[in-house]
């Protein structure tokens, strides 16, 4: 047996994830799906939460990794960064920003605005964005997860500012448009997340490596 197929047979277990919607229905798959190809004898299980509860979940040791947006610092919590999304407007394709290709923040706040819920760390960033901009948004609709926001903005309810990579999909089938804001900051970071002190299995380590291209060591 050639040398990459031992090492492919050793590396097995379970890898256990506790993931934000956004992050696990949008950017997850296509690494998972690499990830289960090179070393097919392990099995991966992916459970969808609130940010919060990922914190949670990683504290009590109930799973391997978390992956949230705009990690937050703890003192037990070890943070790898996983990427960066941007941040754009979206709208019904009818919508009159629809029209434009970039468009300044400052001209959000005379639209309808769909929103997360207050809690959620996208809407905080959001919120951020706008009082740096000096825009009052009152969201017409708050929403805990980006899916249903995306079924309000498709029905004309609104304009929301999401992760670009979350709407690619409505953008490809012409449900949403979707219009670039102009300036910096527009980004939503994404990291891994592991109890600090935890032993990582060999599978857990290349799980890492597959999500961020480097070995854990090196991160």
């Amino acid at each position: 047996m050639s040398e990459l197929m031992e090492m492919k047979r050793v590396i097995s277990g379970t890898i256990r994830l506790s993931t934000i919607y956004s992050i696990g229905l949008h950017e997850l798959p296509p690494f998972i799906k690499s990830f289960l190809t090179d070393f097919p004898s392990v099995n991966v299980r992916v459970e969808y939460r609130r940010s919060n509860l990922v914190y949670e979940d990683i504290l009590h040791n109930s799973v391997d990794f978390g992956l949230v947006a705009f990690p937050i610092k703890m003192k037990q919590i070890e943070i790898i960064p996983f990427r960066e999304d941007r941040l754009v407007a979206i709208c019904h394709p009818n919508h009159p920003l629809a029209r434009k290709t970039n468009v300044d923040v400052s001209m959000l706040g005379q639209y309808k605005f769909i929103s997360f819920d207050p809690d959620i760390p996208t809407r905080k960033a959001v919120d951020q964005i706008f009082r740096d901009n000096k825009i009052d948004a009152e969201p017409v609709m708050e929403f805990d997860n980006i899916e249903t926001v995306k079924r309000a903005v498709e029905i004309n309810a609104g304009i929301a500012i999401a992760p670009q990579a979350t709407v690619a999909q409505e953008i490809k089938q012409g449900t949403l448009a979707s219009v670039n804001l102009n300036g910096r900051g527009f980004t939503r970071p994404l990291a891994i997340l592991h109890r600090k002190g935890r032993v990582l299995t060999p599978a857990m380590k290349k799980f890492v490596k597959t999500l961020t291209g480097k070995e854990v060591e090196d991160v």
